[in-house]
């Protein structure tokens, strides 16, 4: 079943001097339960085109198709409901909110959501414990590590059961205990809960543990790739 159908996609940034394509023409499914890399160098267009597919960035032209609906024909309040209510994202910087803890950072897209007190504290203890943390549920990112605040990123991705989560190089602030074990955690998480992943990266152990790589340079895919991993 495809979750995403992207048609035509094409972002255009016009200066008084040049006219770059960013994203040119891009044609491609993502299907349910996913675990895909989307790689290139920098400049290529990768998180032009993550940033498209979440809603966050609207295209010049073409088509995001998310699971029937057409997302850049939405107003601006039910796209910000929908983004809310079917998609995820983990990012470099982390971005939790300072001034909540761990848990009310998690717990806070499900007080947006209007789900009822209980149900977010159960949900928000079960992810912290399910990413391994669940003993700072009560710390605020100040005092946790970089590792930390993004296995918190990740529960707080997972909060609002989304369809997918899109996660722009979310090792590139990680060493290499952190990042392992936090591919590790989302790889569980792609299996238990048949979540799409798909990364924009240029690390090479994101890449390793991908089960497809979609390669984009100067805005276009230059090659689309599936490969067994244990």
């Amino acid at each position: 079943m495809n979750v995403i159908e992207i048609k035509g996609l094409t972002k255009i940034y016009k200066t008084s001097e040049v006219i770059v394509k960013a994203v040119n023409g891009i044609d491609i499914n993502f299907e349910e339960g996913e675990f895909t890399a989307i790689v290139g160098p920098s400049g290529s267009g990768k998180t032009t085109f993550l940033n498209m597919l979440g809603g966050l960035d609207k295209p010049t032209s073409g088509k995001v198709i998310i699971s029937g609906i057409d997302v850049w024909k939405l107003s601006s309040r039910q796209l910000i409901d929908f983004r809310m209510n079917n998609i995820g994202f983990v990012f470099q910087s982390y971005n939790l909110i300072p001034v909540l803890t761990a848990g009310e950072n998690v717990e806070f897209i499900m007080h947006l959501q209007g789900k009822p007190k209980k149900e977010r504290e159960k949900r928000t203890k079960d992810l912290l414990e399910a990413v391994g943390i669940g003993n700072r549920i009560n710390a605020r990112p100040s005092k946790l590590s970089g590792g930390q605040q993004q296995r918190v990123a990740v529960a707080r991705a997972l909060a609002s059961k989304p369809e997918f989560i899109l996660a722009d190089e979310p090792t590139a602030n990680l060493d290499s205990k952190a990042t392992n074990s936090l591919l590790e955690l989302m790889s569980q998480m792609n299996k238990k809960y048949n979540t799409t992943f798909i990364f924009a990266t240029h690390d090479q152990r994101v890449m390793d543990k991908a089960h497809r790589i979609v390669t984009i340079e100067d805005g276009k895919i230059l090659s689309d790739e599936y490969f067994e991993r244990d």
